[in-house]
């Protein structure tokens, strides 16, 4: 039987002009009012699968791997590395996983794999028994960034993931090795080129991870789009072809950076826009 449960990591604080890229703020700011900074409050949420005889562990989150400048500066709420604790919340620990994917490379979604940052010694690599997937083309994003996004990779944690000896890379069109029935994987190069977005089998119909195609709830507004996004009109069209699909299948979404809602159902309200119902603030071992 398979299962699956959202674990919070670090969470963060960041500008909402930058999550909401071209939005008025008096549109977003109903969503998720702003601070006195202009910052609104997002979550960092990996998603454990579990099946027999092993453990995935969807993404990893920011963790604490930022010196406190850099914690300061990207908005990192708490000090220690909050992921590990809610696997030990759910009898696990790092050394437990067998695989993570990691559907991009940016620090708040894979810089959980780094323990937290030591003034006298550098992060290691965590997970050490885990198989590490992500897509070959993002891969290669990766290890030669643009300008317009080089800040937003760990050079160090690239070069650690290389060195493991546990990397798979995975081109487009492969099916889901290690993960075998009940997998598969979209492409998504709106936010950052070949973003693979895990899509898995459940009872009461599959389940999308979203990423960064849909970082939280008022992302399924169609238009909406974050500051970030590399081809914002192409994300808008990758967002529209997948909901409409998950509402064909009864389909959910896993939010990674909405700080209120974990889940939801998708679906079309009255006039034809799509919209989550059946929402959950978590998701604790769920198999239906």
């Amino acid at each position: 039987m398979r299962t699956f449960t959202t674990l919070a990591g670090n969470s963060q604080k960041l500008d909402g002009g930058a999550m909401f890229g071209n939005a008025p703020k008096a549109l977003w700011n109903r969503w998720m009012p702003a601070d006195e900074h202009n910052r609104i409050r997002l979550g960092c949420r990996a998603l454990l699968v579990q099946e027999p005889g092993r453990n995935i562990l969807i993404e990893t989150g920011i963790g604490a791997f930022f010196s406190p400048e850099l914690k300061s500066r990207f908005g990192v709420q708490e000090e220690h590395h909050v992921l590990l604790d809610s696997l030990a919340a759910v009898g696990l620990g790092h050394d437990d996983i067998d695989i993570v994917i990691l559907t991009h490379l940016h620090f708040d979604h894979a810089g959980g794999l780094l323990s937290a940052w030591r003034p006298d010694a550098p992060c290691q690599l965590l997970f050490p028994r885990a198989r590490f997937i992500t897509g070959r083309r993002h891969w290669q994003r990766a290890q030669k960034p643009h300008a317009r996004d080089r800040a937003s990779f760990i050079p160090e944690l690239v070069a650690r993931l290389e060195d493991s000896g546990r990397l798979l890379l995975l081109d487009e069109g492969d099916g889901p090795p290690l993960l075998g029935p009940g997998w598969r994987f979209h492409v998504s190069d709106g936010h950052t080129p070949g973003q693979l977005l895990p899509e898995f089998a459940m009872p009461g119909g599959p389940v999308v991870f979203a990423g960064d195609l849909i970082p939280g709830a008022p992302w399924v507004h169609l238009p909406i789009t974050m500051g970030y996004d590399r081809f914002p009109e192409g994300l808008i069209e990758e967002k529209e072809q997948l909901l409409a699909d998950l509402v064909e299948r009864g389909g959910r979404i896993v939010l990674t950076h909405d700080p209120d809602i974990a889940l939801g159902r998708v679906g079309r309200d009255e006039r034809g826009r799509f919209i989550l119902s059946e929402t959950r603030a978590e998701a604790r071992r769920q198999a239906a």
